[in-house]
């Protein structure tokens, strides 16, 4: 969990505004959620110096990376950085290919705790990928510091498959995520989402079927949070990203929760709506996705109207959210037997915080691209 600047700066990064961020992610009640990364995404680098070392660019951090990471740190936050497995990143900056042991020991000597690798620039294949992928992740354990390895090639070379074997803690499963419901053009695989734009139903339709992958350590990465964003021009508004409704937003946080994707927000964070602030910092919401557990959600129902899905909690719980897919308000009835829920259950909806009924179903309405989220307990 934490907050990554690309949604919301691009490459526009410096140093000054990147502390802003960590003391608003202190002060907003973040940090205490446990959003506690604070995520560089591309265009902090400067080239290399004489020696080849990966610099930082000194106008964009006059201060330098180590003493930004010892800022970060200060707060109680980590600090992730970014680079790719080829010549250039994907904004066109000087990347790793070649230098991978050189720039983790730089990366270690920072002070960093995370890096996102991304495969812009890269060959196609599967095995490649793998190859480099694992060069990195050996030259960070090499490394003598400890940091976690972000996969970001897309889902397209099937990651799950072997993201974990070679030195992955999570991966991403599609094309980066847009500022909107969902592509505004049908599309037949993963790759044309490049082209028409990820939205947030995209990316769950294009996630769910990898839950038998995730578990504590390796994880599905479903991109971005675009909660608050509200069609902020940059990144996230390409290919049609013009914003999100709360209830979409409010869909994404519950979804990405029940699918155990990693939660980072990208929204201006110093400066949340009341509604930002109630999806983000939703602390029973937070609690499924970072359930000791660590079972992604199966989905158990998915047709033109809903798809529902079903996660099983440390506890003896389970969690069912119930997704409208549709244009228009629905009247769900659920028989949570249906849904392989045998019991008897005391049903808390965790967007109201409140129990709304005990039994063995639920009926209700569901607003169009609305959530409904459960924590069912045996009674």
């Amino acid at each position: 969990m934490g907050w990554m600047t690309w949604n919301y700066f691009g490459d526009n990064i410096n140093e000054k505004e990147i502390r802003e961020m960590a003391d608003a992610m202190v002060s907003s009640g973040m940090l205490k959620l446990g959003y506690n990364h604070l995520f560089i995404d591309d265009g902090w680098q400067g080239g290399r110096d004489n020696r080849n070392n990966i610099i930082a660019d000194s106008k964009k951090f006059p201060s330098g990376i180590k003493a930004l990471a010892d800022y970060v740190h200060s707060k109680g936050l980590k600090l992730g950085i970014y680079s790719d497995a080829a010549m250039l990143t994907c904004a066109g900056y000087t990347a790793s290919l070649n230098f991978e042991e050189q720039d983790a020991n730089t990366f270690a000597s920072w002070g960093i705790d995370y890096l996102k690798y991304d495969y812009c620039g890269a060959p196609d294949d599967m095995e490649t990928a793998k190859t480099r992928y694992k060069k990195i992740a050996d030259a960070l354990r090499k490394s003598g510091h400890d940091i976690a390895l972000g996969i970001c090639e897309w889902g397209e070379r099937q990651p799950w498959l072997w993201g974990g074997q070679a030195g992955g803690q999570l991966w991403r499963t599609t094309a980066d995520v847009r500022d909107k419901w969902k592509s505004l053009k049908p599309v037949k695989n993963r790759s044309e989402l490049h082209g028409t734009g990820a939205g947030i139903l995209d990316i769950v339709d294009y996630s769910w079927e990898y839950a038998s992958y995730a578990g504590p350590g390796h994880w599905n990465d479903m991109d971005m949070l675009v909660v608050g964003l509200y069609g902020k021009k940059g990144p996230s508004g390409d290919l049609g990203g013009v914003g999100c409704t709360d209830t979409e937003y409010q869909s994404q946080m519950s979804l990405w929760s029940v699918l155990n994707s990693p939660l980072a927000a990208t929204n201006d964070v110093r400066n949340m709506s009341a509604e930002t602030k109630r999806i983000l910092l939703n602390d029973e919401v937070i609690a499924i996705n970072q359930d000791v557990l660590g079972k992604q959600a199966v989905c158990k129902i998915k047709n033109e109207l809903w798809s529902i899905f079903v996660k099983p909690l440390a506890n003896g719980d389970s969690v069912i959210a119930i997704l409208n897919r549709s244009g228009s308000t629905q009247s769900s009835k659920i028989n949570f037997a249906e849904l392989g829920l045998n019991e008897t259950y005391e049903i808390k909806d965790l967007w109201e915080h409140k129990v709304v009924g005990k039994g063995k179903k639920w009926n209700g309405k569901v607003k169009s691209h609305e959530t409904k989220m459960f924590r069912l307990k045996k009674i």
